[in-house]
């Protein structure tokens, strides 16, 4: 375990959870790989232990915490280190009553996985240290039941959650329904109030000191949160508790928001409040601090989730758009998971977050577009103008907007295809045909395409895995590597790697952002909504937290830049 930079991941609400439970798989579907130079490091994500049978186990090094209608079928123990009633001690020797509640029923996928041919068991790689013994479905990974149904039978994230949980994994909230009108998560302040109760705050710290205690190397946590209800609030103190408790140890924070679906006025204003509180406190007491989300905009106004060229998701689907948003995640934080790369979440934050930028948005591909002969050069050429893909962070569109520094990450490339050969003689295409080494080449396309920005970049030749009960939604256009065809075959094939592009940035765009959300509210007479403030916040807390939001918006002006906004001539 020596040097293995461990990481801490938390997982804060529902839609966390979904995101979550397909980033995990895509984990695992990447331990089923053969070994290359530039594999992950898994041992930073997950950690070898033993059953109390004695069996072999490597699961997450994670903590998550969500309602318990939100768990579905998911034990709180979890399924690897579940001891026989036979094993168990009993004091008492009188009558034993029992009341049990029906468990919630597991979705055909997950029973699949339950039957001996694909046990949900010991999930072991072939990347622990000492050569320990692969688990037998890691060596089949073809075999694993198909996802049929999915769309309309995952009720809960844990329906499509194939990676084994370790007991102290999972912490339940009673408090609050995760359905029906009543008795709902949905303010800020609620969150907050969670966490001040002393059995959840020592519960966390308890399994906090469990995982932080058996790290060699600590580099930090990573917190996925919902940010659009009261997991905004828990999201808030968990933060701060990292920061007091882990001074030093970087603090990656991903805000999620699935596509929205609500049209009643009280929930978008307590939406859009918990976002603005979410955004201010979040940054403050992280590292960095990404919105990740296909809303094309978080404010009041609705508009259509973003479109993305070759995938054909149902916005309506938390388990379609958590997949989009895991894989794009997958991606970004490859750099300071990499056996190769000296980066640490420190060093990447430190590089992103000058001056105060505390916020970075999210651009990826999914997939990156290249045909399978195309080589690097070729297929970047076509991406003069601006870098390829998306925004994830509800940013807008980002062409044309300066950008102070970024992470860029292109996985899927293969060796072969990474540099053009050309014949002695002969005049090369661009600068790119020129470069030696593939590396060379995605730096030298990014550079030419942002010269101002302080920029780094990995290349790496293994896509993104992916296996079921990942969504079959791309297009028929992708070959079932993930690479683009000139016209759809007869017969289509299983999607089962893709390559993805992705650039973490602290971008000009990020003002307008943050400026709208404060005019948006500023607008408005918040004390229409008391219900809100009447749970946990005060309302001077919230308007110095709207004024320390557009205090962060600045932090985003271009120097020299002459253009003002409404609110700065007050």
């Amino acid at each position: 375990m020596s040097g293995s930079r461990e990481v801490v991941t938390l997982q804060l609400g529902p839609y966390a959870g979904s995101v979550g439970a397909h980033w995990w798989g895509m984990q695992e579907a990447s331990l089923c790989e053969g070994d290359s130079d530039e594999a992950i490091r898994h041992d930073v994500l997950f950690r070898p232990g033993r059953n109390p049978q004695g069996r072999a186990t490597y699961t997450p090094r994670l903590i998550l915490m969500d309602l318990k209608g939100s768990l579905g079928s998911l034990k709180q123990e979890g399924s690897l280190y579940e001891e026989t009633n036979a094993n168990r001690p009993t004091a008492w020797r009188g009558n034993l009553s029992t009341h049990q509640e029906d468990p919630s029923p597991a979705n055909p996928f997950l029973q699949g996985l339950s039957r001996p041919e694909s046990s949900h068991g010991d999930l072991a790689s072939r990347t622990l240290p000492g050569g320990k013994d692969r688990h037998p479905r890691l060596e089949r990974p073809n075999e694993a039941p198909k996802a049929s149904g999915l769309e309309s039978a995952a009720h809960a994230w844990s329906d499509f959650l194939r990676t084994p949980l370790h007991p102290r994994s999972v912490i339940t909230i009673h408090q609050y329904n995760h359905e029906g009108d009543s008795s709902r998560l949905e303010a800020f302040g609620q969150g907050e109030k969670l966490l001040r109760d002393a059995s959840y705050q020592d519960e966390l710290e308890d399994r906090l000191h469990f995982y932080v205690e058996e790290c060699d190397y600590l580099q930090g946590f990573q917190v996925l949160c919902d940010l659009q209800n009261g997991f905004s609030g828990v999201g808030a103190k968990v933060t701060e508790l990292l920061q007091d408790e882990y001074a030093g140890k970087g603090i990656l924070t991903w805000g999620l928001t699935p596509v929205l679906q609500s049209t009643i006025p009280q929930r978008n204003f307590y939406r859009l409040m918990n976002t603005v509180l979410g955004i201010v406190t979040l940054s403050s007491h992280s590292s960095l601090f990404c919105p990740l989300s296909l809303n094309t905009s978080l404010g009041l106004r609705p508009e259509p989730p973003v479109a993305l060229p070759y995938l054909h998701y149902e916005a309506s689907l938390d388990y379609h758009t958590s997949a989009i948003l895991a894989t794009a995640l997958d991606t970004l934080s490859l750099p300071y998971r990499l056996q190769a790369s000296t980066l640490s979440m420190v060093h990447l934050a430190e590089a992103l977050t000058f001056s105060g930028r505390k916020v970075a948005a999210a651009v990826a591909a999914v997939p990156f577009p290249v045909s399978h002969e195309q080589l690097l050069p070729d297929a970047l050429s076509g991406h003069q103008s601006s870098l390829p893909g998306t925004s994830l962070s509800s940013c807008g569109e980002p062409k044309g907007a300066h950008c102070f520094a970024q992470s860029v990450v292109l996985r899927g490339i293969s060796k072969e295809r990474q540099v053009s050969r050309i014949p002695s003689g002969a005049e090369p295409k661009s600068v790119l045909h020129m470069c030696e080494t593939g590396q060379e080449v995605l730096a030298r396309y990014v550079h030419t395409v942002c010269p101002t920005t302080f920029s780094t970049s990995h290349l790496l030749q293994g896509p993104c895995r992916i296996r079921p009960p990942y969504p079959q939604y791309f297009s028929p256009l992708l070959n079932k590597d993930g690479f683009l065809l000139e016209k759809p075959p007869q017969t289509l094939a299983a999607v089962e790697s893709v390559p993805v592009f992705t650039a973490l940035q602290t971008s000009a765009i990020l003002r307008r952002t943050l400026g709208r959300f404060y005019e948006d509210l500023h607008q408005v007479d918040v004390r229409r909504w008391a219900s809100f403030f009447s749970v946990g916040v005060e309302m001077d807390d919230f308007l110095e937290a709207l004024e320390g939001l557009r205090t962060l918006s600045h932090c985003y002006r271009e120097s020299g830049s002459s253009d003002h906004s409404e609110d700065e001539t007050d």
